[in-house]
């Protein structure tokens, strides 16, 4: 046993020493910190004069347009919505447009979502309301219907009253 010791210690210690070698910066010799030409894509010290804007712009505009069914199957009413962030922009029509681009520029499309397919909705009819939106919401493509068919879709359809106007539907 006193022989296993001697030869596995040694081997221990060796490899120890090489695991820690092996975590050094990996440029022992390079004292300068400054990036490299694929971290800001330009060469030397300073950046040049007017760098490239890798930003995204703070805020797209939002561009929808709500196809509103009263009787559930031929459209009746054309709205639009545009948006520059939280303000609403002339040729808006839909019902409360200040208010909804304000939910838009704080949610984004996640305020269009669906309900998750496993949720549990209550089993309740509303009306024969159906509103489909189609455009932009932030540079994402929107294409999603609403209706008040179920408790999760009437929930869903209250929380954009702005967007669809009242889900006062007639059975």
């Amino acid at each position: 046993m006193t022989h296993t010791r001697r030869t596995v210690f040694p081997l221990l210690l060796l490899c120890s020493v090489l695991a820690l070698a092996a975590c050094g910066t990996g440029s022992g010799s390079d004292p300068d910190p400054s990036p490299s030409v694929t971290d800001l894509g330009y060469i030397g010290s300073s950046p040049p004069a007017d760098p490239p804007s890798s930003a995204a712009p703070a805020a797209a505009p939002v561009s929808l347009t709500v196809g509103f069914k009263a009787d559930g199957t031929t459209t009746s009413s054309t709205w639009t919505l545009l948006c520059d962030g939280a303000e609403p922009l002339d040729g808006s029509t839909v019902p409360d447009a200040a208010a909804a681009c304000a939910l838009l520029a704080e949610q984004g499309t996640a305020a269009l979502a669906e309900p998750a397919p496993d949720r549990m909705c209550t089993q309740q009819i509303r009306g024969m309301q159906r509103a489909h939106v189609t455009g932009t919401v932030n540079g994402e493509a929107v294409d999603t219907t609403f209706s008040l068919t179920d408790g999760c879709q009437i929930s869903r359809w209250e929380r954009l009253t702005a967007l669809l106007g009242p889900a006062d539907g007639a059975l």
